[in-house]
């Protein structure tokens, strides 16, 4: 990707958007927005406890909590399965590495359709959901060379397991944007915007955050 071609994608992608638990906007303004590896850091989660959250497919949330931090809520993966990764992962790569691989990382939607495809999806649409609205640009300012950029839903193998492997995650130089411009509209050129560890000062580049319920914005938070 070329810095003319990176310009493109973020005038027709200006704004990242990211799920977050109901209520947990408070402590990510305070503590920066943490990958599930980096919660787990943070809270001193270690052992068999860890390795069930970081390491296997997880079917609900679970909740976490440690002395002097707030309670936290690491979310389920209904869109991923066992299975579905096993056909869709080459052999050498098992679903215990597309987990820990996935929980490394802290992701963005890059159009507003594909968080309410999630958002509006039967495990999530009933639910309230606190919703980060991010500035692109300033966001890939700060934080370039940690920045991932994927064509596909990397965290779903329903209905259809797509094939991947780590190498569906480029950096913002290795990504080919010509191929997919070539291919799909304007906001679908890169799905997924993801960043190593943690965003630790999230709240500098966050324009809103707001209470979403399926496509529709109960309230505005910030």
């Amino acid at each position: 990707m070329t810095d003319a071609e990176l310009d493109e994608l973020i005038s027709n992608c200006p704004t990242l958007y990211h799920m977050a638990e109901r209520g947990s906007w408070p402590a990510i303004e305070r503590y920066g927005l943490l990958s599930t590896s980096a919660l787990m850091d943070l809270y001193e989660i270690d052992g068999a406890q860890r390795a069930q959250i970081e390491l296997a497919h997880r079917p609900k949330s679970v909740s976490i909590a440690a002395d002097g931090l707030p309670g936290a809520v690491i979310r389920d993966q209904i869109p991923m399965s066992d299975s579905g990764l096993k056909r869709a992962l080459p052999s050498r790569l098992q679903p215990s590495d597309w987990y820990a691989l996935l929980n490394s990382k802290v992701f963005f939607w890059l159009s507003v359709e594909r968080l309410h495809k999630l958002t509006q999806a039967g495990a999530y649409r009933d639910h309230e959901h606190d919703v980060l609205e991010v500035d692109t640009r300033l966001l890939v300012d700060a934080h370039r060379d940690k920045i991932w950029l994927c064509p596909i839903n990397s965290g779903c193998t329903k209905p259809m397991p797509h094939p991947r492997d780590e190498g569906i995650f480029s950096r913002i130089p290795q990504y080919p944007y010509a191929h997919w411009r070539s291919r799909r509209g304007r906001t679908e050129r890169a799905v997924e915007l993801a960043i190593d560890y943690s965003v630790p000062d999230i709240a500098r580049y966050v324009r809103r955050v707001v209470v979403k319920r399926g496509s529709e914005v109960m309230s505005i938070i910030e």
